[in-house]
């Protein structure tokens, strides 16, 4: 139907009778001369229609914005003068000598190049949203991204294998969705959070090396880098150490940014303990761009009168850390009342501060009001520790350490943005050396940090027992720009540590052999060293088109809410479908019928 795209007519093709194909951006009557923007998904181009053609001119009275249209017509140089630099069509035009209407078009509800269209209306009429370039150029993105992921992986020996999305409800850390069994009354499939189990059970079958682009899908609190569908490039591998399967997976991520961004990541990425991040940085997906550092001051507050502070040194479980704000002394009040509230969403109580006038002035060149509760000793400890210069100010927290290092880490990437303090593009590093377990502050049980089948760096089954908080696992995270783009870790190979590790985490036998028998009979065949690493696909493609939320790289994303304006999904059923599943609905506690 089209002999070239219309983002693709140049001054080559000059003279040239050409046929088009695509949808009207824009339509200007000019007296008498009729101007058309005719768009397709690579770019504009203007045609033009006179009054010399007298039936094509007639029909192009008639349409409007987003009719579809065929147009052939004949390549020509834009007059002097009227030249548009900004496309790249912009030195020609086509005269345009035949129009054939394709398809007519309603009043949109918004004009492709508004700015300020909210979300549920862009996603009820995703059809149209997509037809922004902007969005076009994210989603294309996103197919060169997938298939570079595609021609790397092939070319190391990996191969692509399909793994169930109908399967067995397995605890992975968020709810399942369910899906009733028509055959099998009264049970039900699980949708995949992941393919861990499988892609360990391929390792088991001799496939040496496995990816997949796989859908996957939890039942969670949703935010910007979460939906209840999203897609992980996942990968095992059998006979690789973690630094191999590090290294290979590290080298995918530097040509994928060298060849679709042409932006060169350090050789290697640099390494940190996530004790270190913790200490420093308060989270295990610091940004690294931001020059801000948590610094530890539980020691030299154990004996001050102010209790908020001596209170969490003195726990165990507490901690005592200071945040310094380069140039922060003129923070308004407002403003540190705002960051203040900001801290309050991750459970911190307050937050102190000490703005510095004059710091060889001690004391009396200091401000806050709780310099009257610190000795002098005290004072001088934290100048020292945060390198206080005149003009910064400092914010502590002082709570459990769970709750100083959210609260204190948000406030650092808060303060980063806000005060511009960025510092480079791209800050990739991979965190290593998590702990194995972390203690449920409710229930005291263990939790696996990452998923139960993790492997520790020990073999010795007992030795776990003996001390499981002091444990180590083989796991591995790739941050980047303080987001989580992947997570891997070497798996458990023996029988006997699967099941110590599944004990310590407070499933005993019989739940183990009815939630996991499958994979802990493979386990007894034969199982080979082995392990992998999950990528974020939605996350990658948000970081690298500078999307704020995957919602913007995904075609058909759902809402915060996790419905989907489009479709109208979730939605009732027919009762019919429902007695065929044996299912009876009951209204929640204060729905009204």
């Amino acid at each position: 139907m089209r002999s070239l795209y219309c983002g693709d007519v140049t001054t080559d093709h000059l003279d040239q009778h050409v046929t088009l194909c695509g949808w009207v951006h824009r339509r200007r009557d000019h007296g008498g001369v009729i101007f058309v923007d005719l768009r397709d998904h690579k770019g504009l181009l203007q045609v033009v229609f006179d009054p010399d053609t007298e039936e094509t001119f007639a029909t192009a009275e008639r349409i409007r914005n987003e009719f579809v249209l065929q147009v052939r017509g004949r390549v020509r140089r834009r007059p002097p003068g009227t030249e548009n630099p900004d496309m790249k069509t912009g030195e020609v035009e086509v005269l345009g000598l035949e129009l054939t209407v394709l398809n007519t078009a309603e009043t949109p509800p918004f004009q492709l190049e508004d700015t300020d269209i909210g979300e549920e209306t862009r996603l009820r009429f995703r059809y149209i949203d997509l037809r922004r370039p902007e969005m076009q150029e994210k989603i294309r993105l996103r197919a060169r991204i997938t298939h570079a992921m595609r021609t790397f992986l092939d070319g190391q020996g990996f191969i692509d294998v399909e793994t169930p999305v109908l399967t067995r409800s397995t605890p992975e850390g968020a709810r399942d969705y369910l899906v009733p069994s028509r055959t099998h009354p009264g049970e039900f499939f699980a949708l995949p959070q992941s393919p861990q189990l499988f892609k360990q059970l391929l390792m088991m079958s001799g496939m040496d090396r496995y990816y997949q682009i796989a859908r996957c899908f939890r039942d969670e609190d949703l935010r910007a880098d979460r939906q209840p569908e999203f897609t992980q490039l996942d990968i095992e591998t059998s006979f690789m150490s973690e630094g191999q399967i590090m290294s290979v997976t590290e080298t995918m991520v530097r040509e994928l940014f060298r060849d679709i961004l042409g932006v060169s990541l350090p050789d290697p990425f640099p390494h940190m303990s996530y004790a270190e991040a913790m200490q420093r940085f308060g989270t295990d997906r610091p940004d690294l761009r931001i020059p801000l550092e948590l610094v530890d001051l539980g020691d030299v507050m154990q004996d001050v009168e102010f209790k908020v502070f001596s209170g969490p040194a003195q726990d165990p479980g507490g901690r005592v850390a200071a945040l310094r704000v380069p140039g922060g002394g003129g923070l308004s009040r407002k403003e540190i009342d705002d960051y203040t509230k900001y801290v309050g969403k991750y459970g911190a109580r307050g937050l102190a501060y000490i703005k510095a006038n004059e710091v060889a002035a001690g004391r009396d060149g200091l401000q806050s009001p709780i310099l009257k509760f610190l000795p002098d000793a005290v004072i001088s400890a934290i100048v020292e520790r945060t390198a206080l210069e005149d003009g910064d100010l400092v914010f502590f927290g002082a709570d459990r350490v769970r709750v100083v290092n959210e609260s204190l880490g948000a406030l650092r990437v808060r303060l980063g943005h806000d005060r511009d303090m960025l510092a480079g593009d791209w800050k990739p590093l991979w965190i290593v050396d998590f702990p194995m377990f972390e203690r449920d502050e409710k229930s005291g049980r263990w939790m696996a940090l990452h998923h139960p089948f993790t492997a520790p760096n020990t073999d010795d089954a007992a030795q776990l027992a003996d001390d499981p908080g002091g444990t180590l696992s083989r796991a591995y995270d790739m941050v980047l720009n303080g987001t989580e783009l992947g997570g891997g870790s070497i798996r458990i190979h023996h029988t006997d540590m699967q099941q110590a590790v599944l004990k310590l985490l407070g499933i005993e036998e019989d739940e183990a052999r009815n939630k996991f028998g499958f994979l802990l009979d493979a386990l007894k065949y034969g199982c080979p060293p082995h392990g992998g690493i999950a990528f974020g696909l939605d996350r990658l493609v948000m970081l690298m088109t500078g999307a704020a939320s995957i919602r913007e790289v995904m075609a058909f994303p759902k809402t915060q809410t996790a419905a989907c304006p489009l479709t109208s999904a979730p939605s009732p059923v027919d009762t019919g479908q429902l007695i065929e599943l044996g299912i009876h609905l009951h209204k929640p506690p204060g729905v009204e019928s």
